[in-house]
């Protein structure tokens, strides 16, 4: 398959940079086979039934941003420079990969301060990555990072306004629990605590599941042919606990419905033998046209990017053609697009009137 089957002409109106407020009160487009209904998050218990279980990533994003200043001494005197910095994954303890910009600004063993309690050293580069290792750890890091951190706000934000203090509450989700995100799982951003408990009162039920969303979720396709792309890999976790739970609602005939595509890659990663299993490690999943799923009867997510692996997700889901048309009713429709935007339920045709 072509990247270019995957890609439309999105107005740059759509792009949401805020969320919408209430959380609930975004919109939320579903999608019965073709067939669209266009209604608010609110109002999601109308399209769920007792003994149905949304899987939700309980993944914290960390505020991965940092802005910091490199000091080096010459002979006119210090001369300092700005760096800027994503973090990307742990190394250990007190190491972890980056994005660093300028990485040409900095040396090996050069450091890095971007408060009086943090501060990195560069100790190597691979891929144009480098390695920092910060002057502390566990607890002290986690405090420090979160006074001199910012949200790691995806590129199509970032690029129309920096992160702000507000942004530290509305790219989390209200069960955000294990810390190591450096992008929200953004279709769980739309749930509050009232609708948790609304749902739970009508008989439907959750399970946590966890996967540590990277950035590279932004990094673009760069192949013509679906095929040669190497997917990015992610750290996920789905505990016996949730197996056990999403495999007795299976088995009860209720529909598992993963909340984004974080928790449905996960979920699928742990059921490629045919049945869901406890499962550890690097996922680097790559769903498309074809695929089988053996876990997700439907899907809660928001709207994606042109020729993304998220469009391919959701067409292996809804099939391409009616993916095509749901993309063109929410366009027309003036649905808000992408991490802070407007949200879908996709039921495939085979969940309909199941």
């Amino acid at each position: 398959m072509k990247l270019s089957d995957f890609d439309f002409e999105l107005p740059e109106r759509l792009i949401a940079t805020r969320p919408a407020v209430p959380r609930t009160s975004a919109k939320m487009l579903v999608a019965q086979g073709d067939h669209m209904t266009d209604t608010t998050v609110a109002n999601m218990s109308d399209w769920l039934r007792p003994g149905d279980r949304l899987v939700l990533n309980d993944t914290r994003v960390i505020p991965a941003r940092l802005s910091g200043l490199r000091r080096r001494d010459s002979a006119q005197g210090p001369v300092q420079a700005r760096i800027e910095v994503t973090l990307l994954e742990p190394r250990g303890d007190a190491d972890w990969t980056a994005l660093i910009k300028p990485l040409k600004k900095l040396k090996i063993d050069e450091t890095v301060v971007f408060s009086a309690d943090l501060s990195a050293r560069l100790v190597g580069v691979e891929d144009g990555q480098g390695r920092l290792r910060f002057n502390c750890s566990g607890e002290n890091f986690d405090a420090a990072l979160n006074d001199a951190g910012a949200m790691p706000l995806p590129p199509y934000i970032a690029g129309k306004r920096p992160a702000d203090a507000q942004d530290m509450t509305d790219y989390q989700t209200v069960f955000a629990k294990n810390a190591g995100a450096v992008a929200a799982p953004t279709a769980s951003l739309h749930f509050d605590q009232p609708l948790l408990d609304q749902l739970a009162a009508m008989g439907v039920r959750f399970s946590h599941v966890t996967l540590h969303v990277g950035a590279g979720t932004f990094l673009p396709v760069k192949v013509d042919d679906i095929a040669d792309h190497k997917m990015h890999s992610e750290w996920g976790q789905v505990s016996a606990q949730a197996a056990a739970e999403i495999s007795a609602t299976k088995a009860a005939g209720g529909r598992v419905i993963p909340v984004g595509t974080t928790a449905l890659r996960l979920v699928e990663t742990a059921a490629r033998s045919g049945n869901i299993q406890p499962w550890e490690g690097d996922t680097d999943i790559f769903i498309t046209p074809g695929f089988e799923f053996n876990v997700a009867d439907a899907l809660m997510t928001n709207f994606h990017l042109p020729k993304s692996t998220l469009m391919m997700l959701v067409s292996a889901l809804m099939g391409q053609k009616t993916i095509q048309k749901i993309y063109n009713h929410a366009i027309e429709s003036n649905y808000r697009f992408f991490s802070y935007g407007d949200a879908s339920l996709l039921f495939p045709k085979t969940q309909i009137n199941a």
